[in-house]
């Protein structure tokens, strides 16, 4: 059936929830009255344009789903309209419709970006599909670009690593935040990257080409942290030799973040919640009044609602403070992001060592499996922080491409049962385990080796058939004296 009548041989759906909105330019009105009526009977929603100016006029004040286009229009032809609407919208589905279609015309309405070229008269059943068809298309395109770049935002945080659904929640969270100009407390135990947080939403957000200035507020006494958080001038006090700025006057426009702020004493807490309130802020020996624009986030691994209520923190500046609350898990409770960090700091550490990188500079470096699940196993009471000294001090000693367990630092194989013995005279305990087992045969057959060749490591290694660097790694892991028995 013809473009001309809606009868005969489609199978119209039932309408219901509109299925996409369409714009109609043409000047013929038998054309637009039978493309409506055809169209708001399969559930579209429908505008009218008479010519190519009004149709231009319309697409600039809504948002369409797909454009049926006239090409031979008076005043301004359907090309005309097709090359200005592709200025400035490469994505919306175009189909050019003609009663006078030449392959030439096809070929510069597709090269002009026409998703179609249709001659009247056309078949209805055919133009739904290919209707459904491309508004289908684009909004399956149009998502996959929202999913990429939700996903983008999501993982845009190169030294924050995780995959565990308590982390993909903080991530969210300082999404969110991010761009706000709302005070930000960032909680947690120590080592879980509270400032690596804060400096995800300075990154992130507009002041990001500002400053972003961090202050240990519990590595300082109270004189000395008023003074550089709010400068002085020359003469404020014995060592005040010149004036100096502080660190709320170069955050200005930018961020500012305190670091263990539950240790700030309650005069300076007094100043900080002015600054806060009046976004003002004297400096040390000065009369004078500094306006300041800054935005203000703070982390403590205390709990601030229990020092407010033992009245060692104001409650006024807690309540300034803990506008929006970012809690860091532990690194016990996300252990699935064990082994992605442990990933992220063999590379790591492996660059900055320049050692085991294959072409790609990724590290070749790996730990082996036991050595790995003494790894997951841990509690790391340290989190995140006492994973990358771990993860540091095993790249700098490794010697050999897989990492032994024995390279593990000794609290931490003592934490899993497995006890360092400090002479080669020490007893095996009854209740050993395989690793302190295996230690023991190995301790056993590098002294054999040692004695036979007269304490010499190199023929002993050339014997054992190890690198010279591997026996003398375990002969330090193992607690063998060698300078005494080589004597």
């Amino acid at each position: 059936m013809t473009g001309q009548s809606i009868t005969g041989n489609s199978q119209h759906r039932v309408p219901g929830p509109s299925r996409g909105r369409v714009l109609i330019i043409d000047d013929e009105v038998e054309i637009r009255e039978s493309l409506e009526l055809l169209l708001s009977m399969e559930g579209y929603e429908v505008d009218l344009a008479v010519d190519g100016f009004e149709g231009e006029r319309k697409f600039d004040l809504r948002a369409y789903d797909l454009v049926l286009l006239d090409l031979m229009m008076p005043g301004k032809s359907g090309m005309e309209v097709l090359r200005d609407i592709r200025d400035r919208d490469r994505h919306t589905p175009i189909f050019m419709i003609t009663a006078y279609g030449t392959l030439e015309a096809a070929v510069q309405a597709v090269k002009l970006g026409a998703n179609d070229y249709l001659s009247k008269p056309w078949d209805n059943d055919k133009l739904l599909i290919e209707i459904d068809r491309a508004i289908a298309g684009q909004r399956l395109l149009d998502e996959n670009t929202e999913l990429k770049k939700a996903l983008k935002q999501r993982y845009s945080f190169p030294s924050i690593i995780g995959k565990s659904d308590r982390m993909l929640r903080v991530l969210d969270l300082v999404m969110q935040v991010a761009s706000s100009r709302s005070t930000i407390l960032i909680t947690g135990e120590t080592g879980t990257g509270k400032e690596l947080i804060a400096k995800a939403i300075h990154a992130n957000s507009p002041r990001a080409d500002a400053s972003f200035v961090a202050v240990n507020s519990g590595s300082l006494p109270s004189d000395l942290l008023e003074s550089t958080l709010f400068g002085h001038v020359k003469g404020a006090f014995t060592s005040a030799i010149q004036t100096r700025k502080g660190a709320f006057e170069v955050a200005n426009k930018g961020t500012i973040f305190f670091d263990e702020v539950g240790t700030i004493g309650a005069e300076t807490q007094a100043k900080l919640l002015r600054v806060i309130q009046e976004k003002e802020f004297t400096p040390l020996g000065s009369n004078d009044v500094s306006k300041v624009d800054v935005r203000i986030l703070a982390a403590t691994n205390a709990d601030l609602r229990k020092m407010v209520d033992e009245r060692k923190f104001r409650e006024d500046l807690y309540y300034r403070l803990n506008v929006i609350n970012i809690n860091l898990p532990p690194l016990r409770d996300r252990r699935e992001d064990i082994p992605l960090l442990i990933q992220h700091f063999l590379d790591k550490f492996s660059r900055e060592n320049d050692k085991f990188l294959d072409p790609g500079d990724h590290t070749t470096l790996r730990f082996e499996p036991d050595a790995l699940q003494i790894m997951m196993d841990h509690n790391w009471p340290g989190n995140v922080r006492e994973l990358e000294n771990v993860v540091e001090r095993a790249v700098v000693l490794a010697s050999d491409l897989i990492i032994p367990v024995d390279v593990l630092p000794e609290y931490l194989l003592h934490a899993n049962g497995i006890r360092v013995r400090r002479s080669e005279n020490d007893a095996l305990p009854a209740d050993a385990s395989l690793f302190e087992i295996v230690a023991d045969f190995e301790r056993k057959t590098i002294m054999e080796h040692l004695e036979r060749f007269a304490w010499s490591q190199t023929e002993a290694a050339e014997a054992l058939r190890v690198p010279l660097s591997t026996l003398n790694q375990k002969i330090k892991r193992l607690s063998i004296d060698v300078k005494r028995k080589g004597t």
